[in-house]
């Protein structure tokens, strides 16, 4: 049999996914149980129904639609990702593996195939963080927690508005946990965001791991004092902490740990006024590196980077560890090999690659077989109305995801 995708049909639908929530530029803006977003899953739930499956909301907002399998006591196979976006992000973030995913489940319906195992086509809420980050995921493998909860990286208030829009109750986050017995196992299509796959012409990335993820704040602690008066060699100026880190880190990761990364996302000067040195500066600082051992040591350099600098400029640094942290994350052997001979069946050149961004196959590997498959992304671009991948790229990932699936379906 010739299984493939109707290419033409989830281009259609990955056209009238784009247009809601989108900004007129190329992007779309669509943060998790946004207006935008509430009516983006709701939409898909209504293809997913005319498709002939069944759609399921679960008590921590994540949508789904199954095609049930005839046979007693037969597990789940998830297959998804997220259609939430960062605010003012790209089309393809996402939402290509939400289409992909039901034009997957579509292909082997209509092949008039009886698996021995329920097909679920999941879109994920809140992958993104606008909220918390990986939400949905997190509920559904039960590694949530009432203290994430409590202190949510988009704060507390913005966690309940979007709560209460989708229906969402705290009890439900913390009891959607799905049974791992039950599952058959992950897939996932996703694009690149990076610029590894476009750099070298290759088609299709395996994932073999994702990156763990850690985050601090870090705060200088000087002295607020007239920027007239103050003579230049007697301040004690935070923003000179926060300028020699932020450099001197950028130089430790490029020389010492290849493969890693460091970004400084927010700094805060206080007063904050022209004419005031800042007595404090806080970064936050995000760190990933594709092992805990070398998490680890890179969290300990820029800890000791941190007083370093501190002595440097008569400065009192504090850091504290954020919530959140993501521990690195292999995939499950078997997804890859499905993965990668369902590339070889399509005659697709492919390579194996770590993700450097967070996904919701984080929450499900270590409960279940899961996979990841990428497409290249132009240039390199995400979270971006310029994110871009060309549509014979997608419709290879598509492909390369519906035989992977069918192969993780049919296995004992």
């Amino acid at each position: 049999m010739t299984l493939l995708i109707n290419a033409d049909r989830l281009r259609a639908d990955f056209e009238a996914l784009s247009q809601i929530g989108a900004t007129g530029d190329g992007g779309v803006d669509r943060p998790c149980w946004s207006p935008a977003h509430l009516e983006a899953q709701r939409w898909w739930l209504g293809r997913a129904a005319e498709a002939g499956l069944a759609p399921h909301t679960d008590p921590a907002g994540n949508v789904s639609a199954v095609w049930p399998s005839a046979q007693p006591g037969a597990r789940t196979l998830l297959v998804g990702s997220h259609t939430d976006s960062v605010p003012r992000g790209g089309r393809f973030d996402g939402a290509l593996g939400v289409l992909a995913a039901l034009e997957a489940a579509r292909s082997l319906r209509e092949a008039g195939l009886s698996l021995p195992v329920h097909i679920e086509v999941i879109d994920f809420a809140d992958e993104e963080g606008t909220l918390l980050g990986l939400l949905g995921s997190k509920a559904l493998a039960g590694t949530l927690t009432a203290a994430a909860l409590a202190a949510p990286r988009g704060g507390r208030p913005a966690l309940e508005a979007g709560m209460a829009r989708a229906g969402v109750a705290e009890a439900g986050l913390l009891a959607a946990r799905r049974d791992p017995a039950g599952l058959a196992g992950y897939l996932e299509l996703h694009i690149e965001q990076g610029p590894t796959l476009m750099r070298n012409a290759i088609p299709i990335g395996v994932v073999q791991g994702i990156v763990g993820i850690r985050s601090l704040r870090l705060t200088y602690h000087g002295q607020a004092n007239h920027a007239g008066t103050t003579p230049m060699d007697q301040r004690l100026d935070a923003s000179l902490g926060a300028a020699a880190f932020t450099l001197t880190a950028r130089e430790l990761v490029l020389r010492d740990f290849p493969g890693c990364t460091l970004n400084i996302g927010h700094v805060r000067l206080a007063p904050g006024a022209f004419n005031i040195i800042p007595g404090t500066a806080e970064l936050g600082v995000e760190f990933r590196a594709p092992d805990l051992g070398r998490l680890d040591d890179l969290q300990s350099v820029l800890l000791g980077l941190a007083d370093v600098v501190g002595r440097q400029f008569g400065l009192t640094p504090q850091a504290e560890a954020l919530a959140g942290d993501c521990a690195p994350t292999p995939l499950g052997a078997r997804a890859i090999a499905a993965l990668t001979a369902a590339a070889d069946s399509l005659a697709l050149r492919h390579t194996t690659l770590f993700s450097g961004a967070g996904h919701d196959a984080m929450s499900l590997a270590p409960l279940t077989e899961a996979g990841m498959v990428f497409i290249p992304s132009r240039a390199g671009v995400s979270h971006a109305p310029q994110e871009f991948s060309e549509w014979e790229d997608c419709v290879n990932g598509a492909n390369v995801l519906l035989r992977a699936a069918l192969a993780l379906a049919s296995a004992p």
